[in-house]
């Protein structure tokens, strides 16, 4: 079982993707500054997630980057390096999830983040509303590994990529969208994400023929 503590009065959403669902609202309630703290950083954010809880460490960054503090210049950069650790990470199977001190000090405006959470709030419960076991062929371990090495591939290109308008956000709500189906079981949201991320190929491979 992946357990993390979210700031809910107190109490430990417990994430199990053998079994889902997740309560992905109070997931992201990771997100929320403290009262009276200026700041959320990294650090913050993984100390309520909980160092074995690699799928909902994926999550977060990716859902940040859809929202529009994927604006901010070198949040991308930022993203996508404590995505790729996590990831490798996940592929070698470590048991614990390590981020490095000049990560884990990133931080973000409490403001902002209230912005980001209030912007993935809606979503977030639609999602609670409507996931379920489905195409679970797409959710069998090896298939697993495939979605986390997708993951890695796509959050590779944003450091060199982030200043295409919206290709950040599209790409992390495709990562987003594994993401999701990785702690759910839910093959259909695995699909999506796999769908958003072949249409990013094709968009990219019509440009290059310059057909778009």
């Amino acid at each position: 079982m992946l357990q993390g503590d979210i700031p809910d009065e107190g109490r430990a959403v417990a994430v199990t993707p053998e079994t889902g669902p997740i309560d992905l609202s109070r997931l992201i309630d990771a997100l929320l500054p403290r009262d009276g703290d200026e700041w959320v950083s990294v650090r913050d954010v993984m100390a309520r997630i909980g160092t074995t809880s690699f799928a909902p460490a994926i999550l977060i960054p990716a859902l940040v980057l859809v929202s529009p503090i994927s604006a901010i210049p070198g949040m991308p950069t930022i993203g996508a390096l404590i995505i790729l650790l996590i990831t490798a990470q996940k592929l070698l199977r470590r048991e614990h999830l390590w981020l490095p001190d000049i990560l884990m000090r990133r931080r973000v405006g409490a403001e902002r983040m209230r912005q980001a959470h209030a912007f993935l709030r809606k979503p977030a419960a639609w999602i609670d509303r409507h996931s379920r076991g489905r195409l679970r062929l797409l959710t069998i371990k090896p298939m697993r590994v495939t979605a986390t090495l997708a993951i890695f591939l796509t959050a590779l290109t944003w450091p060199f990529l982030e200043l295409i308008p919206m290709f950040t956000s599209v790409s992390a709500f495709a990562v987003a969208l594994l993401a999701i189906g990785l702690l759910t079981r839910d093959g259909l949201f695995m699909a999506a994400g796999y769908a958003v991320m072949g249409g990013i190929v094709a968009f990219f491979g019509a440009l290059w023929q310059g057909l778009v």
